[in-house]
């Protein structure tokens, strides 16, 4: 009898030695094995606020599509974590993006759980029941001109009679979504506990300038229950265009040398740098004049066009000198640059204004991107003279 006990006590000790206190992520069966060993170990109210962290981690601490690819994010960032630094880090989470959470408040979230289980339970409180989902939008902020700086959002899940739907304690995953022109700019997410959500503020500045059309963005917000996806979209709406992001201008280096290319240097003592006449019967040394171009700079905006049109778009790219459109790479993007077009039809490309050093051309067409919409622009485009070629230099959407 004795000797039975002591194995039983053995095997017991056995067992719980086995139980992992911190996150295996070597796989997705160790990543879920290694939570329910650290969540077996916990008080029921630690168990929730427990899975309520994870959830936060999972929903806004990781960048991935689809739950396969956000697990394993998670798992790489919280691999070797015990309890108290994934609560710590699920705080910092809730914190960067505004969420109404904290690991040391009671539960609030209602069932939480990870790896995918949506089935309903009777205390489900995310098993909400709404006819559809409505948005609100009102201009926020002001730049110091009367003008805005920022929308509010603020969605509210109504019933078929459009009233708002009553709930509390849910952590349903809300998700904005924001657009020009059919291009993506932006996603941004957030929990909805209640009907009285405050929704999202989304400010002009977060929104890059080159990608607006027309100074108008679409949005479409979704809310997800245990049971359904509610999505809204608005579209049309007007943006402050002096309130949105633009890259920074490139700074010169004050302190840099600029080397007189028609210097000589003797190649038997190159370290002896040119010197300068300090006779005053010398004659002065003009420098030559810049080299002026022949073309009319409306040829380069064509060419400009016609290679979009083309999709030839290295040879669009090469008529440009715009730091806005950054890199090749950036400019060919099939979703957020040029590489979106699949047509362009000119209507019209009238020179604006025209010196030896900048020009400016209107030039009126119509865009037809990949998915079949088409969007009429007027545009101002600048040039600069590059060694006696016309560059692209700005591109201006005019309303």
């Amino acid at each position: 009898m004795k000797k039975f006990s002591f194995l039983l006590v053995l095997s017991l000790l056995l067992f719980t030695a086995c139980r992992k206190d911190h996150v295996d992520a070597t796989n997705t069966k160790t990543l879920q094995s290694s939570i329910n060993d650290m969540t077996s170990s916990l008080s029921t109210i630690k168990q929730i606020k427990f899975n309520e962290a994870l959830y936060i981690l999972k929903t806004f601490g990781v960048e991935a599509d689809g739950d396969v690819e956000e697990l394993k994010a998670l798992g790489k960032l919280i691999d070797g974590k015990k309890v108290p630094e994934i609560l710590t880090l699920a705080d910092e989470v809730a914190q960067k993006n505004g969420i109404e959470w904290a690991s040391t408040s009671p539960p609030s979230l209602g069932e939480m759980n990870i790896f995918g289980d949506d089935k309903a339970k009777e205390t489900d409180a995310n098993d909400v029941k709404a006819g559809s989902l409505s948005i609100v939008t009102r201009p926020t902020g002001d730049d110091g001109t009367g003008a805005p700086t920022a929308i509010q959002i603020v969605p509210r899940l109504v019933d078929a009679a459009g009233k708002p739907v009553s709930f509390t304690g849910a952590g349903l995953e809300a998700t904005l979504e924001v657009f020009s022109n059919g291009v993506k700019l932006s996603t941004a997410k957030n929990l909805m506990q209640d009907n009285n959500f405050k929704g999202f503020n989304l400010k002009f500045s977060s929104i890059p300038a080159a990608k607006v059309v027309d100074n108008k963005i679409d949005i479409t917000v979704s809310v997800k229950t245990t049971a359904k996806t509610f999505k809204m979209s608005k579209v049309g709406l007007d943006v402050n265009p002096l309130a949105l992001k633009v890259p920074a201008a490139p700074k010169n280096d004050s302190t840099a040398v600029t080397q007189d290319p028609s210097a000589v240097i003797d190649p038997n003592n190159p370290t002896t740098a040119p010197t300068t006449s300090t006779d005053p019967t010398s004659p002065a040394t003009t420098p030559a004049p810049p080299k002026q171009p022949t073309a009319d700079p409306k040829n380069t905006v064509s060419k400009f066009l016609n290679s979009v049109s083309s999709q030839n778009l290295k040879a669009a790219y090469d008529t440009s000198s715009n730091p806005s459109w950054g890199s090749y790479e950036s400019f060919s993007n099939p979703t957020s640059g040029f590489g979106s077009v699949k047509n362009v039809s000119v209507k019209n490309i009238t020179t604006n204004a025209n010196n030896s050093s900048g020009a400016s051309v209107n030039a009126t067409y119509d865009v037809t991107d990949k998915t079949g919409k088409t969007t009429s622009l007027k545009v101002t485009f600048g040039l600069k003279n590059v060694n006696g070629d016309w560059k692209i230099s700005s591109y201006k959407i005019n309303p």
